[in-house]
């Protein structure tokens, strides 16, 4: 692989590393003992969107393996529409090691990626968000020991966090619902892959309009946001569609007793998600915003230096 666009590439094996790694830098930093395997290398942030977590967590990631980073604010740059995006690909591939790309379109993060001759990390497209399906799963895994047995119900807009996150979690053979309102499905051609792959990895997906029945005995209740970043104008439609899909105290109740809560953030309490159960005892969601960095630090070895994924594993 030469960038993480999607997860579609990515298989088990690569993912069973990733982890690997995250787990070793999660444990590296707590003790601290990180080396600077990174030392010398600059990662760009080339951001359209908005950002705390994706932003801050490849920062310090970058940081805390020695290397440098890079933001360029939409204003900078103007991809598109100040300068070509070929040029800017060709033009930053030539300064820095890595490009982290944060845009609306995943025709442009594509179209980014076949001009740049670095690794093009997708920090989030209107089609898929790698990073966030691969830190959800990492928790889950982090929570209950394994993935195989776990059943985790996404509940809310077919987005591209729920790309990722079906994505991530067929990787590892777990058993998937889905409960979206009609016409707010994922992507057919996404639903179909992981249909494929799960019967390679022992996972399942199940696909549902009822949130009650997505959520029944689920050992993680996910949600998002209605209405994501650029979907401003249609928040007061989604609110009256997707109200019934909202993460609250029966609906947790509906859930395993011993069921985590995950939310990617930011969120609209008291929309998708309710007060007392994203502050509540089942709640995983600081747990899951703290991963990203320890993730994206494997993610960021995983693509620039085999070495120092061994060294780090020694």
């Amino acid at each position: 692989m030469n960038h993480l666009l999607t997860l579609d590439k990515l298989d088990a094996v690569d993912v069973k590393r990733l982890y690997e790694q995250a787990r070793i830098m999660k444990t590296a930093r707590a003790a601290p003992t990180n080396s600077l395997v990174l030392a010398g290398q600059t990662i760009s942030l080339l951001f359209e969107k908005p950002s705390l977590r994706t932003r801050v967590s490849f920062e310090v990631a970058a940081r805390e393996l020695g290397a440098q980073s890079l933001y360029l604010s939409p204003q900078e740059v103007g991809l598109g529409k100040r300068e070509a995006v070929a040029d800017v690909a060709r033009v930053l591939s030539s300064y820095v090691q890595a490009i982290v790309l944060r845009t609306f379109s995943h025709a442009l993060a594509e179209e980014f990626a076949r001009h740049a001759t670095v690794p093009v990390i997708n920090g989030l497209t209107d089609a898929h968000h790698p990073c966030q399906g691969l830190t959800d799963v990492f928790t889950i895994i982090e929570e209950y020991g394994q993935a195989t047995g776990v059943t985790l119900a996404y509940l809310g807009d077919g987005n591209n966090v729920a790309h990722s996150l079906l994505q991530a979690a067929i990787k590892v053979g777990m058993n998937v619902r889905i409960a979206t309102p009609p016409g707010y499905e994922l992507d057919p051609a996404i639903v179909s892959a992981a249909r494929a792959e799960a019967l390679l990895t022992g996972g399942s997906l199940t696909l549902t309009t009822d949130p009650d029945k997505a959520a029944s005995g689920a050992h993680v209740l996910y949600t998002d946001v209605w209405a994501s970043m650029g979907q401003e104008a249609e928040a007061e439609q989604r609110h009256a569609i997707f109200s019934r899909y909202r993460i609250d105290a029966h609906r947790l109740s509906l859930a395993h007793p011993d069921a985590i809560v995950m939310h990617p953030l930011p969120a609209h309490r008291g929309d998708e998600i309710t007060d007392e159960v994203i502050d509540g005892p089942h709640s995983r969601v600081l747990v899951q915003a703290e991963n990203r960095l320890h993730v994206q630090k494997a993610i960021l070895c995983f693509f620039l230096s085999n070495t120092a994924l061994a060294s780090l594993s020694a």
